[in-house]
């Protein structure tokens, strides 16, 4: 199914009550939908999605956006040197070696409590 205004689902199918199930993904925030056809599913997934934009703006409230997967990165010769060396040492793009890298710092502070905002 394809994405709906930015919105991407997560299906899968529950034997228990035969009918197909899906969740938006990369947002904090909860839209469920379900639909026994795919064209019942893809309906709902698209009134749940309006629904959520709907609710938000009239709470004042920005909505959650989905996350592209794309960060832009800047840093110094230096640094992008050193990242280089170490990626390949690892027979990985630099992509892959920063994915892993920084997703394992992110699990760590997290799992740790340190995520407070600091400011100034």
């Amino acid at each position: 199914m394809k994405a709906y205004r930015g919105y991407v689902p997560s299906i899968w199918f529950e034997p228990d009550d035969r009918l197909f199930h899906g969740v938006v993904e990369g947002i904090r925030d909860t839209i469920h939908f379900s639909g026994a056809s795919v064209d019942d599913l893809e309906a709902a997934f698209h009134d749940s999605v309006d629904v959520y934009l709907e609710a938000c703006a009239e709470d004042g409230v920005e909505p959650d956006k989905p996350y592209s997967g794309k960060l832009a990165f800047r840093t110094t010769a230096e640094h992008h040197r050193m990242i280089s060396h170490a990626a390949a040492a690892e027979a990985k793009s630099i992509n892959q070696w920063m994915d892993e890298v920084l997703t394992e710092a992110a699990r760590t502070r997290l799992a740790t409590g340190q995520t407070t905002v600091k400011t100034g």
